[in-house]
This record gives C-alpha cells, structure tokens and sequence, in this order.
C-alpha cells in the first residue's frame, strides 16, 4: 500500500467537533482531509442535539396547549401523534444538515475519505486502500449511548437515546434508567405526550449540578406526575409477555417494577473501537482518549476532541475544544482548556443550567465568597408567562469577581450564556448590576441579582450619613 495521502491535517470524525477543526484548517489555506464512515456533522444521528431539541420542542406544545384554560382558553383534550411528530423531526433534522453536504466542504477545499479510519503506526492512518500520512491528526469520532451490563438487560428489547425518536406510537409506560440530564429530559417529553413515567437511578440524579438547583427541577418533575426512584440498585431486567419488568432493591426492600417499554439513558462511551489507537500509541480507557490541557494525546501528533475524550460531553464543547486544536497546531499558540467557562444545560422544564464554579467548589477556591439570588415569581415576563418556578443564583468572590452562575426557570439555557462570558472574561458583578436590560425579559434575573451585590454596602450608616450630607448641601 502506498502512502497517498500528505495533508496537513487529518481529522478523523465529521461531528461538531471535527467539522470546526476541517473548516478553520481549510479557510487558512492548510491541506485536510476528513474522514468520515457516516453523516458529515453527525446531525442524521437521533442522538445528535437537534433531534432531541426538536422532540422536546413538540412536547413543550403539548403542555402549553394542556395548561391553555390557565390562561382564560377553554380546551379539548390535547391528542399526540408521536408519528407525525417523529416525521417532524426528521424534517428539522435535514434542514439543519443542509450546510453539513459533503458537496459543501468539498468546496472549501477539504479532501473528504469515506469509511473506518484505523492507524497503521504512530504516523499513518488507513482507509480500505487509502493511506494517510499527514503532519497532525485530529480524533473527533464522538460518543455513542451505554449500555451497562444489567443482568438480562441485554435479551430485554430497550430504546437508548439513539433509537428512542423512532416510536410511533407514545408507550403505556416508560421506564428509564438513568436521570441524568438526557433520562430526565427525555422522561419529562414522553410524560407530556401521555406517557406514564417511572424514572430509576442507582445514585444521585442530576449529581453534577448544584443541588439546591437540580431540587427544583426534581421537584416539578414530580409534580408533572414522574415516578422517580433513586438510590435504587438494580438486580435484573426482563420482558414478560408484552412487559418490562424490573427487580429493584431500595431502602424500603425488593420490589418489581413494571412498565411497557425502556429508555437506557445511563450515558455515552467513546467511539473508539476499530481506530486500533494502540498501534498509534495514545492512550485510552473506559472513558475515552486522555489529552492534556492542549488536547493533545500521548502521540504528540496526534490531538483528540469532543465525546471522544474524557470528561463532559457536549456539542458546544466539542467546538470550544476544535478551536483551540486549531490555534495550537496552526500558529503554535499556548492554549489550555478551561472547562469552567463551558456551559452544562438540562433541557427539562423549568431548565437548568450553570456555568464556572458551584458553590463548594468557588468557596475551596476563593475562601470567601458570595451568593446572589433572584427569583422568577419577581420577573415580569416569568409572571406574565406563568413561569415563576425557580431562580439565578449568582456566585462571586469576595471583591465582586464572577466565579460561577447557576439558572434554574424558563428558558436557562438562553439566560446562561452572558454569565458565560462573564466567567471566561472575570467580569465584576458591577457589570451586571450597570446593565440595562429590556422589560419585561427573563434576562433581567441576572441584573436583580446583581444589584443585590451592593445593597448591603447602600443600607451601611457610613453610606446613610454621606447620602445625607450631600442632600443638605444641595
């Protein structure tokens, strides 16, 4: 076989993460090659984002036009067709990946090589009978949903996040294991469409969130008529007849739980079967690609980005992560990834969503600290939408620096990203508190909040007696 390939960049994966670093590298003038055995953008994939967000999108409807008569509306009784939902769907999912043609990056340059990637040695990379000999490669082959090893889990007939979108028609009863971000989402979607819903977890839901936060979205799930059981251990899985049954262990004891169909929403494993990373010499495990803070492996040639790798999973990450890839191996500029200035959303209903620090890890790291609220029952729009459950929690050091925001209401998810900035840039709070927001908006949580900063400081009898003086004077 002869090496007929030298790019400079080889990016092995068309996914989010993948397509930035072939994009950037191409515009620069740089030879690439992409390498891809699926969909360029990875947006076909149901368990992409933008098949989920169009699934939920259409259940929030659902309990919008069930929650009309709250808003004076006398309604019928709202009827879902999860088959023309799926059909809708899978029309945004195409429209999304207009721009994701392979006709497209061909244009821009970019050589794209379709079929299984695997390394020959630490400098080569094969395709059937294309080799790949370039400066720098790139792994951005993604993750795909788990499936732990639950006794009879794998003789049971189960749905992962990947394959959920597919039912046609809503289930008697959901069970899901896993609440996580994806279960809880997914779970609140279906209880919207009829769906009884029993959710179980062996640990904590929502364990990596803010726990005062992630409470208030348990607790409107719950309220939605979600069974949630966590703490639980599950000892074995099976399908009798037409049913799901599940053994489960609690505090309480044994006990059965039974449903019609089931969601393994327990997270994702990294794609890398078949890349043969051994021959290349980077280091993997169980949980992905180890890279540095430069996302490099431990083949300097070779970096790796996104799902792939240890650590958060996430599209925006992905594409936070390609940029610095190609920064340091384009121009050579020192680079490290700061994973506090990525955003982690729960797409549920209230959202949830935080960024930076959370509050026992800003105290381990600034000592003093302080912690702003707002809450949304004071929020003009919240109240003129009927969204009033939750609030900003706004976290700083003891000088006013931004170290960490917490959003948990309405529309978090869009809220979240001037907090973003904020800890990225290490803006003051006094930058929120001098914003002028529009009204009635739900961003305007963030300014009430900051402006709390300095109340204190106004009400002091040092500030009382200076505004006095002042008034006297004039």
């Amino acid at each position: 076989m002869t090496h007929d390939l030298t790019p400079d960049i080889c990016v092995i994966g068309g996914g989010a993460g993948g397509m930035t670093v072939a994009t950037a590298a191409a515009a620069f003038g740089v030879p690439v090659v992409l390498i891809e055995k699926d969909a360029i953008g990875g947006l076909n994939d149901n368990d992409g984002n933008i098949a989920p967000a169009a699934l939920f999108a259409a259940s929030e409807r659902a309990a919008v036009l069930r929650g009309a008569p709250r808003f004076g509306f006398a309604t019928a009784r709202c009827g879902v067709d999860l088959a023309a939902i799926g059909a809708r769907v899978r029309e945004v999912v195409d429209a999304a990946a207009a721009d994701d043609r392979r006709e497209r990056f061909a244009a821009l340059g970019i050589r794209i090589v379709a079929g299984q990637a695997r390394f020959q040695d630490a400098d080569t990379v094969t395709v059937d009978d294309v080799a790949i000999r370039a400066r720098r490669y790139v792994i951005a082959t993604g993750a795909a949903p788990a499936v732990p090893a639950l006794p009879g889990l794998a003789d049971t007939p189960h749905f992962t996040s990947a394959s959920l979108l597919d039912l046609a028609v809503c289930p008697r009863h959901l069970i899901v294991i896993g609440a996580g971000s994806t279960g809880l989402a997914y779970a609140q979607a279906f209880r919207r469409f009829g769906a009884a819903v029993t959710v179980l977890e062996t640990a904590v839901p929502l364990a990596g969130d803010d726990a005062e936060c992630a409470a208030i979205v348990l607790d409107a799930l719950e309220r939605d008529g979600i069974v949630l059981r966590a703490g639980i251990d599950i000892r074995a899985v099976r399908r009798v007849l037409a049913r799901i049954e599940i053994d489960i262990v609690s505090a309480a004891g044994a006990e059965t739980v039974t449903g019609s169909h089931l969601l393994v929403a327990a997270g994702h494993r990294p794609k890398v079967e078949d890349l043969d990373l051994d021959a290349a010499g980077v280091r993997y495990g169980p949980r992905g690609i180890v890279v540095d803070k430069a996302l490099r492996t431990s083949n300097r040639r070779v970096y790796a980005v996104g799902d792939v790798t240890v650590g958060q999973k996430a599209t925006h990450l992905a594409q936070y992560q390609a940029e610095l890839v190609v920064r340091h191996a384009l121009f050579r500029q020192r680079v490290a990834v700061d994973r506090r200035v990525v955003p982690a959303v729960t797409y549920t209903n209230p959202q949830l969503a935080q960024v930076g620090f959370l509050e026992d890890e800003a105290r381990g790291h600034a000592g003093t600290i302080r912690v702003l609220r707002w809450p949304y029952r004071a929020n003009g729009r919240a109240l003129a939408e009927r969204a009033t459950n939750g609030h900003i929690k706004i976290i700083t050091d003891r000088h006013g620096t931004i170290l960490g925001a917490t959003i948990v209401g309405p529309e978090a998810s869009e809220s979240i990203t001037p907090f973003a900035l904020a800890v990225g840039q290490r803006l003051n709070i006094e930058a929120f508190a001098g914003l002028v927001a529009p009204f009635p908006t739900y961003g305007d949580v963030g300014k009430r909040a900051a402006m709390a900063y300095f109340m204190r400081g106004l009400t002091s009898s040092r500030v009382r007696r200076i505004i006095g003086r002042l008034r006297r004077s004039g």
